[in-house]
């Protein structure tokens, strides 16, 4: 397999959303594609000859790694070496060969890893799709990491009776349609607090949506990563939003289930006040939650 490395590209509209400090440091990572073509995103590589732990950060469904863009700076500021993926099928990455769903993912996500692992100390951090992704990737290559950390994942059997559906976009005629849409959507799905949606959480979710190209995922619906729980091998961390919209009402059911079938599980928590996308919303309270999963 090849690696191609090349500088990284960050939309012009979402550098102008953050500050200047954060900004500069985005711009310094590095685009690995690989085959697929897969692309992955790397900050503090440097950070390697002193012998620093990796992070795989595992984005969620509709999204890319900029699901993560509040939290690579600071990540990489404590110096880890980051890795933020567009897994396929979403992003700047195509879709899997076999499949259309997250069990899709493992063996290509699996094939890139042997080409870049490079670090002993690693953590997968999968956030709701992506939480799915790494938990099924630690159970079936349990050698690919050492932590696996899950925020807000979905795939555990368990259903909210508050959830509030989404509508669609792409047939609205307009831009203020579309937005419109997006607006509910954020505040269905992924955010508690209307005043945490900025223009930031806008931009990232519009260039996003338009570049989801496996729109007919079910797995989550199912009890999938309830499933591969008792396969991980590697000591597991649970972090959700207090008002995760996924298990609203249905939280404590959450935490005995985690409790129940999770050998290694090493820690529970939940940042109050936040919703599912808990490490947007609640940026700083998600820095000191990870902070203890290391």
């Amino acid at each position: 397999m090849s690696l191609n490395q090349e500088p990284i590209h960050i939309a012009p509209e979402l550098l102008r959303c953050l500050s200047p400090q954060d900004a500069s440091l985005l711009v310094t990572g590095r685009r690995l594609q690989l085959p697929g073509p897969m692309v992955w995103h790397e900050w503090g590589h440097q950070a390697l000859e002193q012998g620093a732990s990796s992070l795989v950060l595992l984005h969620g469904g509709s999204g890319s790694w900029t699901h993560w863009i509040r939290n690579v700076a600071p990540l990489v500021a404590e110096g880890f070496h980051v890795l933020a993926v567009d897994l396929p099928g979403f992003g700047d990455s195509a879709l899997p060969d076999l499949g259309v769903d997250v069990d899709a993912l493992i063996e290509p996500l699996h094939a890139a890893w042997i080409k870049l692992h490079t670090s002993e100390r690693v953590s997968l951090i999968g956030f709701s799709f992506g939480g799915m992704t790494a938990a099924l990737w630690l159970a079936a290559y349990p050698q690919d990491a050492s932590n696996l950390i899950l925020v807000g994942s979905p795939g555990l059997g368990i259903q909210s009776p508050h959830r509030v559906p989404l509508k669609g976009w792409r047939h609205l005629a307009t831009q203020d349609l579309q937005t419109e849409a997006h607006r509910h959507n954020l505040l269905a799905l992924m955010l508690h607090d209307e005043c945490k949606l900025d223009q930031l959480a806008m931009t990232v979710h519009r260039l996003n949506v338009t570049r989801d190209r496996m729109p007919r995922r079910r797995l989550s619906g199912t009890p999938i990563v309830a499933n591969a729980l008792p396969h991980i091998s590697c000591p597991v961390h649970v972090i959700y939003g207090e008002w995760d919209a996924l298990y609203q009402g249905r939280m404590p059911e959450v935490e005995t289930l985690f409790k129940n079938i999770t050998p290694h599980l090493a820690s529970w928590q939940l940042v109050s006040g936040s919703g599912h996308w808990v490490q947007f919303e609640a940026a700083e309270a998600f820095q000191l939650a990870l902070k203890k999963t290391f």
